[in-house]
């Protein structure tokens, strides 16, 4: 299921398209519909076993990315970070404020915002200075403190609520130099991959990748400068912070 080339039209033509976590299952949809949709002259797959190959808690790897990047003779119209952690065999989402745990804190932060906020260090620089062009990474809607209402997930919903303000801060400082370019916070919805599969409650909308990757592309490709530093959910509205 690819973006349809006319909502990815409000991009130039050619440049280079680059997804963070491309292996994973929203990446690897991300990257898959850049290439059928033709409207880049290159689609780049990092990840953290990939080729090329990038940690977010690196960050030498993530600078020999942005290296790569800058050499590929291309213009960077695309930067799509798909990466994060909600869980893992050491740390589920916490319950209550008994469960809070440093480790599992510092590593949510390490992956969720820090690493983000190196990737918009080394890559928004790359960005054109003129034409559209963005840097978007995946946040969610359990990041947004006006929304929360029913609490737990300590971790997961106060580091995404951080990398929100990192997008914006970063955004306040890319129009500077680069006032047709936007860096923004997307929230994919439930998707069918290892990180969300286990939490989806019944009667819940859950989308293929492929799927969820195509209407992420498509609010991005309705999004306008103005809305640089904006957190949006999969069909483009805005998200409360």
């Amino acid at each position: 299921m690819a973006a349809s080339p006319a909502l990815l039209a409000s991009f130039p033509p050619g440049g280079l398209a680059l997804v963070i976590g491309a292996t994973g299952g929203i990446g690897a949809a991300l990257a898959d519909a850049l290439d059928a949709s033709g409207c880049f002259t290159a689609v780049m797959r990092a990840a953290r076993g990939g080729n090329p190959a990038v940690d977010l808690q690196d960050e030498a790897s993530v600078a020999a990315l942005a290296a790569r990047v800058g050499g590929s003779g291309l213009d960077l119209r695309l930067a799509f970070d798909a990466t994060g952690f909600l869980h893992d065999a050491r740390w589920q989402p916490e319950r209550s404020w008994r469960e809070l745990d440093p480790a599992h804190l510092a590593h949510a932060f390490a992956v969720n915002a820090i690493g983000p906020a190196l990737l918009m260090k080394h890559l928004l620089p790359l960005l054109p200075r003129e034409g559209k062009a963005a840097f978007a990474t995946l946040s969610a809607k359990v990041g947004s403190i006006g929304d929360n209402r029913l609490g737990g997930w300590y971790g997961y919903r106060a580091s995404k609520a951080a990398l929100n303000q990192l997008v914006r801060t970063a955004a306040v400082e890319l129009k500077r130099s680069r006032p047709q370019a936007l860096c923004v916070a997307l929230h994919p919805g439930t998707v069918q991959t290892p990180l969300s599969t286990p939490f989806a409650k019944t009667g819940l909308a859950v989308r293929e990748p492929a799927a969820a990757a195509t209407l992420l592309l498509e609010a991005l490709g309705k999004l306008s400068p103005a809305a640089s530093g904006g957190f949006f959910d999969y069909n483009g509205s805005p998200l409360a912070w």
